[in-house]
């Protein structure tokens, strides 16, 4: 390696040069890996903030698992409290509603039955529709009374229409179900 002193200086010269080209990629890459953080920290945030709301959902389902058998229990309890078996058949409705009716001083003049199968759920769902009449007063006792029942009875609509004769008529869809 004696040899020319040119060659060798072009030699340094372009060694020199490749490590300076080398330097200012590095510096390049080192900026952009700097500038990065920032989008890093918030993907950081976002993933922790994400994880602190599944770990919240997990506890509430393993809270719903642990109160899993007292709402099972509770639902048993209601379904052979309040619910009516199969076989009481509609005239239980009948009845139920017939004798609250008659403590309100009414007189049911109508009664229609829609039955429906409940799916998996072991019941069976039946509206009632029922037409009365009487005064304001003893209407309100009987919607009082029918809330305040024994029974089981959900009320979806009601209207009221006044009369030529001064009593108001009274129309009421209600629901109610049967054990199955």
């Amino acid at each position: 390696m004696t040899g020319n002193p040119t060659n060798r200086k072009n030699l340094i010269r372009a060694v020199i040069a490749v490590v300076l080209i080398l330097d200012i990629i590095l510096l390049g890459v080192n900026w952009s890996l700097a500038a990065s953080p920032t989008a890093s920290n918030l993907q950081i945030k976002l993933l922790h903030q994400r994880r602190d709301l599944i770990a919240a959902d997990v506890r509430r389902a393993e809270d719903i698992r642990k109160s899993l058998p007292t709402v099972e229990s509770e639902t048993d309890t209601f379904y052979q409290k309040d619910l009516r078996p199969g076989t009481a058949g509609y005239s239980s409705v009948v009845d139920d509603l017939g004798q609250l009716a008659k403590d309100s001083h009414l007189q049911i003049t109508s009664t229609r039955f829609r039955p429906k199968v409940v799916e998996k759920r072991g019941v069976q769902e039946i509206t009632v529709t029922i037409t009365t009449q009487g005064q304001y007063a003893d209407l309100v006792s009987f919607i009082n009374s029918l809330e305040r029942s024994g029974s089981f009875f959900l009320l979806d609509s009601l209207s009221l229409e006044s009369n030529s004769e001064g009593s108001l008529k009274l129309n009421m869809e209600l629901r109610t179900y049967f054990r199955s």
